[in-house]
């Protein structure tokens, strides 16, 4: 999948984030993760502070912290803005305004600025794009995969999504999606189509409830075992 500079539009999530948005229990911390399409998340930072382990992998990686930063500062106020003509497709609780979702998310991509260059020397980040790593098989307990595939749903054609779970099924013992909800907040039409064809091949995919919803009806997760 082609991947320009002057399409990047970074933005990071936090670990109690990814907490809520993949029902991850303290039991959980414990596993051998891998996050696929991290960007400029800080959870594998808060993670490796804590003493978890965790692999991130981005094509965002191919930069250096500089043109990742330049990119943040280009990006940021059109996000912000867009965010600010659709905020009725929000729900403003554990986020409560635009500018509180900016400023957690700058705190996000901070941290992961500031632990990139020594996170990739220790190949804590590692540039890949899916539907091809590199990883063995059931090298990971748990694969994550955080606003990347079904949110682009009119960008992404329904083979690439199936070929990309199917490859983190292969390096990974169990897959959790999310959210289930393209950019527009329309529930994703491959969702069904992609549990049907997982079940087929005899894997167990259902659709979860989770402790987070910012967009609205934007609570649920698929899993996969």
């Amino acid at each position: 999948m082609p991947y320009k500079y002057d399409e990047i539009v970074p933005w990071g999530r936090s670990m109690e984030e990814y907490m809520w948005m993949f029902n991850l229990t303290p039991e959980n911390l414990k596993l051998k993760i891998i996050g696929c399409g991290d960007g400029p998340a800080s959870f594998n930072s808060e993670m490796t502070k804590q003493g978890y382990h965790v692999i991130s992998i981005d094509p965002l990686y191919q930069y250096t912290t500089q043109q990742i930063q330049e990119r943040i500062n280009e990006t940021y106020d059109n996000v912000i803005g867009q965010t600010y003509q659709n905020q009725e497709k929000f729900i403003w609780e554990r986020i409560p305004s635009v500018k509180a979702l900016g400023d957690l998310r700058m705190a996000s991509m901070k941290k992961f600025l500031i632990d990139f260059e020594k996170g990739k020397k220790e190949e804590r980040y590692v540039e890949a794009t899916l539907p091809i790593l590199s990883f063995k098989d059931k090298e990971f307990d748990l694969a994550l995969s955080s606003h990347f595939l079904f949110l682009y749903t009119d960008i992404l054609t329904f083979e690439f999504h199936l070929d990309a779970i199917l490859e983190m099924c292969r390096i990974a013992k169990e897959v959790r999606i999310f959210p289930l909800l393209n950019v527009n907040s329309i529930f994703s039409p491959y969702v069904e189509r992609i549990i049907t064809e997982l079940n087929s091949l005899g894997k167990k995919a259902i659709i979860e409830i989770v402790s987070y919803e910012f967009q609205k009806g934007g609570n649920q997760m698929l899993r996969i075992q």
